[in-house]
């Protein structure tokens, strides 16, 4: 199953690059060929943030406090900027629900969340995925 989806994925990019459907400044089959090392950090991120969601669950005395903040997203393309919202809500605990150039607005479940957002290593990756220098 996971090899047919890659396989539709890439093929997908590829005909809507052909089609010239995508800007050219997004080239979605040089992003897929930097997902080799986005995507285990994001799965350990998941991971880890799925562990943190199930403390929070099974044990009452540590805090749940949601709260919406807003955290910045130095994207430059649309691709790069659904990439990032994307991440936020593939992680448990946070939830992309406004996306703008520049910003992503989410709902976070705990503080600790928040904290990791604003530190900025998903952005960096994000953009670095995208082909910018860092």
């Amino acid at each position: 199953m996971l090899f047919f989806g890659l396989t539709s994925c890439l093929l997908a990019a590829f005909i809507a690059s052909r089609l010239q459907i995508v800007d050219s400044s997004e080239r979605p089959l040089l992003i897929f060929a930097r997902m080799v090392s986005y995507v285990p950090w994001l799965a350990v991120e998941i991971v880890k943030s799925n562990i943190d969601v199930a403390k929070r669950i099974w044990q009452p005395k540590m805090p749940i406090s949601p709260t919406i903040v807003t955290v910045d997203a130095s994207q430059k393309t649309a691709l790069g900027l659904v990439i990032h919202a994307n991440s936020i809500t593939l992680t448990p605990g946070t939830l992309s629900i406004d996306v703008e150039p520049g910003l992503i607005e989410v709902h976070t479940l705990s503080t600790e969340s928040i904290a990791d957002l604003e530190s900025g290593e998903m952005d960096r990756r994000v953009s670095k995925l995208e082909g910018q220098k860092n």
